[in-house]
């Protein structure tokens, strides 16, 4: 099995690139976010790659980061996600905004990647919590943009985990009522906010 393969990027399309390794091209399959990050033809990159063997092909996927990869893994584990719909994903979401969505149970942010609907958005975050909460990813995870360090939204999700809830779930209600009131809500209201949506 291919696991990294370290070339020149010969050409690229929509969603894929051929890397010339030692004179033979590898025709690999990536996120779009990835593919921003290879730039233009001739520059040597190195991709992690995930092999998929089937009767009839054998294709490669290529990500920029090892992160990327264990997404892509953990995603074409939930049922309706194939290899190309989980790149779709990744290339409208960043792992960190992925794990933000199933943690807080965000369907309308993962229906934002094409061929993506409300139906296997709900899937996503239902089949993916549990296992979201235990990956090593999860250490990647921003909680919102203007999340600062020491900021009101860890703070509010600690005194939530303080008082017994699981993290996936202070966190889920944290950033409901985060985007309910405002960026400049403190922690007291936060958390009285996180405790009423876990209630509800």
């Amino acid at each position: 099995m291919i696991a990294k393969l370290t070339g020149i990027v010969d050409s690229t399309g929509e969603d894929w690139a051929v890397i010339d390794v030692g004179g033979v091209g590898y025709l690999v399959f990536a996120s779009a976010r990835t593919l921003r990050g290879l730039a233009a033809a001739g520059r040597q990159v190195s991709l992690a790659i995930e092999t998929h063997v089937r009767e009839d092909h054998i294709h490669l996927y290529g990500f920029a980061d090892e992160t990327e990869r264990e997404w892509f893994r953990l995603l074409t584990t939930v049922q309706g996600v194939g290899a190309r719909v989980a790149l779709a994903i990744l290339s409208a979401l960043s792992p960190d905004q992925i794990a933000d969505a199933v943690m807080a149970q965000d369907r309308a942010m993962l229906t934002r990647a094409q061929g993506v609907g409300q139906k296997l958005a709900q899937r996503v975050v239902t089949e993916l919590k549990d296992k979201v909460e235990q990956m090593a990813v999860v250490r990647h995870v921003d909680f919102t943009p203007a999340a600062a360090e020491g900021g009101p939204l860890p703070d509010a999700v600690s005194a939530l985990v303080n008082l017994g809830y699981r993290r996936g779930e202070a966190f889920g209600a944290v950033s409901a009522a985060a985007r309910r009131l405002g960026g400049d809500a403190t922690v007291e209201a936060l958390v009285k906010a996180g405790l009423k949506e876990l209630s509800a």
